[in-house]
Parts: C-alpha cells; sequence; structure tokens
C-alpha cells in the first residue's frame, strides 16, 4: 500500500477522523436546528465542527500524498498549523455558548489570538525544536482549567468529565509525540501511529461533551 500511499496508517486514521467530523457536525447542526438554537450557538458549533474537518482533512493529505519534496513541506506545515485552529475551534462551544458573555467572548477572542500567533510562528519557525510547540499545543488547550468552576455549572460533572478526558488523551499523546519513544509492546505502531489514535480519541471525548452536555 506505500506505493499509493505515504504513511497508510497516519493517512487513513485521520482520513477516518475527517468522514467522522464532518458527520458530527451534520448531526450537531441538526441537533441545534431541531431546538431552535441561537444564531451564535449555530455559529460556535459550524467553528468547531469546520475546525476538526480542517485539521483530519490536512492531516490525512499530508500523510497519504506522494509528492515532491516541495508539496510534501508544504502540506506539512499545514498541518501542523491546523493543531492550533483545532484548538482554538473547540473552545468556541464552550466560550460562545456555555460561558456567553464577556468571560466568554474575551477568552475565546484571546484563543484566537494565541492560534493565530501559533500559525504564524509555525510558518515562520517550522524546524523549533518540538518540546516548544508541544508545550504551546498543551498550554494554549489547558488554559480551560481555569474556568473550570462556571464551566460545570453550566454542563456538569459529567461534561467536565468529557472534557477534562480530552485534554488528558492530547496531552498524553502531545507528549508522545514530543518524546518520541519506542512503543516496543505494540507491533508496526510506531510514536507517530499512537500519537494520532489519541488525537482522534481526545477529538471524540470533546465532541461528546459539545454534542451531549453543551448543546
Amino acid at each position: 500500500m506505500n506505493q499509493y500511499i505515504r504513511e497508510p496508517f497516519n493517512g487513513l486514521s485521520h482520513l477516518f477522523g475527517a468522514i467522522l467530523s464532518l458527520l458530527g457536525l451534520t448531526a450537531m447542526l441538526v441537533k441545534v436546528t431541531i431546538n431552535g438554537d441561537s444564531f451564535l450557538t449555530i455559529i460556535a458549533i459550524i467553528i468547531f465542527g469546520v475546525s476538526m474537518i480542517l485539521l483530519y482533512s490536512s492531516s490525512a493529505t499530508y500523510h497519504m500524498v506522494i509528492a515532491k519534496d516541495s508539496i510534501i513541506q508544504f502540506l506539512r506545515r499545514l498541518d501542523h498549523s491546523m493543531i492550533y485552529l483545532l484548538i482554538a475551534g473547540t473552545y468556541a462551544p464552550f466560550c460562545l455558548i456555555t460561558l456567553k458573555g464577556t468571560t466568554g467572548y474575551i477568552l475565546f477572542i484571546i484563543i484566537s489570538i494565541i492560534a493565530i500567533c501559533g500559525i504564524l510562528f509555525k510558518m515562520v519557525w517550522f524546524n523549533c525544536p518540538r518540546w516548544i510547540s508541544t508545550a504551546l499545543y498543551i498550554g494554549m488547550g489547558w488554559i480551560i482549567i481555569f474556568l473550570a468552576s462556571p464551566l460545570s455549572e453550566k454542563i456538569g460533572t459529567q461534561g467536565i468529565f468529557y472534557l477534562i478526558i480530552g485534554g488528558v488523551l492530547y496531552t498524553i499523546g502531545g507528549i508522545i509525540y514530543g518524546l518520541k519513544p519506542k512503543i516496543a509492546f505494540i507491533k508496526k505502531l510506531g510514536f507517530h501511529e499512537i500519537f494520532h489514535i489519541f488525537i482522534l480519541l481526545g477529538t471524540l471525548c470533546h465532541f461528546i461533551c459539545v454534542f451531549s452536555y453543551v448543546i
């Protein structure tokens, strides 16, 4: 299969993620439409859903396409940049729907600015040490913990559980990506493949949280 797909597992796993993201966005839009939710709620859901689709689509494209090195490097930059977009997109439902008001809006603006700066940072210094980009991803994601109390009042203990577990899964995946450990007990799967699995699981947890407890 390697003659047709550059990295079969990584490419196909995130292609699967892109398809699930499209289905997830559709399901969320159907739910908010039936509920008669506000226009802002619909916008927040679209931001979240589209960020998932773009992340997994760009990742799948990068890992699947066989092309000349310049194209591969461009796709790689795009793939890494989309991580910031997904993090910001995931904040949208919690900031614009759950928290709302000044706190939610300001937090979303701050996260969006960080995401834009992160994308520019990746474009300018793509080959920075892995620990720097990993720390930025993880730190940006966990800012939400400072608002755990008001969030728990709105989405309850179970909602917070899925939110935190999703963050933990992303964090473990990020650490695995940053440290590149040799995972000997899992045959044929390297650190990158395991990283992809944790990212998929983290996204799934956050989707469950948004679909079941936010909208």
